[in-house]
Parts: C-alpha cells; structure tokens; sequence
C-alpha cells in the first residue's frame, strides 16, 4: 500500500490504505520456472488503449483484506530502453476476468497467515489508463526505488529468526545430555554456539551499515551494500537454523521447533527480490567500478 500511497494520484485509495491490503504479481508461471532472475522477460501485454490484461500470472492473495493488485507487464513500446518497456497498473480484485485459481505452497507450507501465495489468471481483464502508477514504462523505476529497503527489511527479520535459533540451539544443549555430558560441553556444538554469534553479528553489522546508507544518501547510493547485504544474511541465518536443527536432531525438523519453518521462509529469500547469482553479480560490477579508479590496468 505504500507504493500507491505514495506513487498513485487516486485519493480515495490512498485515504483508506490503512483498512486494505495489496498484492504484487511476482512471475509469469513460463517465465518463473524458466528464469526468475530477469523481470525484463514478464511479458504480460498491456495494450494502453483502456487497458486491456490477457495474462496468467501468479501473485501474492488470498486476504479477504486484499481489494486490490498491483500487476507489473510489458507495455507494447519496443523502441524503449527494455527497463521502460513494464508498467505497474492498479487491478481491483473484483474486477470481471481476474479469478483466484490456487493457493500456492512455499517448500510444502501454505502463507495462511497473510493470505498465502495464489495462482491468478487474467482474462481480458480491463481497467483504465488512469490505474498505472506514475506513468507508463515505469515499472522498473517504481520497482527499485521499493526493492532497496524491502531487501533490507528481510533481512532485519531474518537476523531475528537468527538470534531465536540460537537461542534454540543454547537452550537445548544445556538441557540435552550424551555421552555422559552435556551437549554444550562437546567441543563441535560449543564451536556451533561461537560460529553463530559471530555470523550473526557480521550479519548485524553489514545490515545497520546499509540501512544507515540508504538513510544518509538514499537507495541509488547504496545499491551495492544493498546487494551485499542480500547475500550474506540469509547465508549466515541458514547457517545458524542449520546448527539448531542439528542439535535439536529429529526434534528440529518436525512442529515441536520453528526451525523448519524458518528454514524454509529463510531460504527462499536467496531468491526472492533477486538470488544470490544476480546480486553478486551486481556486487562485482560496482567493485569493479570504484577499483578501477586506483587500477592502472584497464578494466
């Protein structure tokens, strides 16, 4: 909802945000399974005309909260730059042509609590031109100057999950016993114990610099702590449930602990808004960028 309270010129939406929710069209099943990495290949046409949806898409709905997506497609202007060619466009949710198809599961597990992950298809769903959002061929403008800090807030959440699992992981080796001692007195589980701590606070540390960054000079400034920061944290955060699980042993993979849950919502986050592979590619390219105004070697 920040996006179109900020972005969209349609007041009466943006009054009452605080009572309803959004959802985000995240791939084109084709594209999705084929290659999530470049947003460029959503090819949803959006033909401008009073906009005309022809599409099947998967988003992010199911809240009965929800009354309304926010669909990003491929506008037919291929003389522009391919990051003008996407435009975001507001689509009520009951509007005639949009239909719920499935609620999708995430590594087995269904997002019940905001609503879950569905399955969309758009069939000749129209709506006016006055629904894009801040213009057309925008989309990647709008997209990035979100994604930035949206990054950041995951990985904020993600340090949490990080310090409950070893807090998880503290508490049952000081309860648990083998071989006559306590688990934390094995030298392997009390090396975990470091490891994590210190993981965590490297994570921590990466995460408050970006966020100061992005406070002090703005997203564009910070892209590539940004990326950095998307990499590392979930890293370190699946090492630390990775340890838990082990010490809990049968325990930490079933419903009696949260760590499976929370390693299957941490690791989807190497590809959410971005895997690993285009964030580091990301991190070499600016690099490459600040070095080679000391290197004498061409770059």
């Amino acid at each position: 909802m920040e996006t179109i309270c900020t972005l969209h010129a349609d007041t009466s939406i943006s009054t009452l945000s605080f009572k309803l929710l959004s959802c985000a069209e995240c791939q084109e099943p084709s594209v999705w399974l084929a290659n999530g990495a470049d947003s460029t290949e959503a090819v949803g046409l959006i033909p401008i005309q009073a906009i005309h949806l022809r599409a099947e898409l998967d988003l992010c709905a199911g809240n009965p909260n929800c009354k309304v997506a926010i669909v990003m497609g491929k506008t037919k202007n291929s003389s522009a730059s391919r990051y003008k060619q996407h435009s975001m466009i507001l689509v009520p949710m009951d509007t005639p042509g949009l239909k719920l198809i499935r609620p999708l599961s995430v590594f087995g597990y269904l997002d019940e609590i905001h609503g879950g992950h569905f399955e969309i298809h758009f069939n000749d769903v129209r709506v006016p031109v006055s629904n894009i959002i801040l213009g057309e061929g925008r989309g990647f403008e709008i997209a990035q100057g979100r994604l930035g800090p949206g990054r950041i807030h995951h990985c904020m959440r993600s340090l949490g999950a990080a310090e409950t699992a070893l807090e998880i992981m503290c508490q049952r080796s000081a309860q648990r016993e083998t071989f006559g001692k306590k688990l934390y007195q094995h030298e392997v589980v009390a090396h975990w114990i470091a490891e994590c701590r210190l993981s965590i606070e490297q994570a921590r540390l990466l995460t408050l610099k970006t966020a100061r960054k992005i406070d002090m000079l703005g997203n564009r400034k910070a892209r590539k702590e940004v990326a950095m920061t998307k990499v590392v944290v979930p890293r370190a955060v699946l090492k630390v449930i990775d340890c838990a699980v082990q010490v809990c042993g049968g325990a930490g993979v079933s419903q009696d602990f949260p760590l499976a849950f929370m390693f299957a919502y941490i690791r989807t986050l190497r590809l959410a808004d971005g895997p690993d592979e285009v964030h580091l590619s990301t991190i070499a390219r600016w690099e490459l960028l600040d070095q080679s105004k000391k290197l004498t070697a061409k770059i």
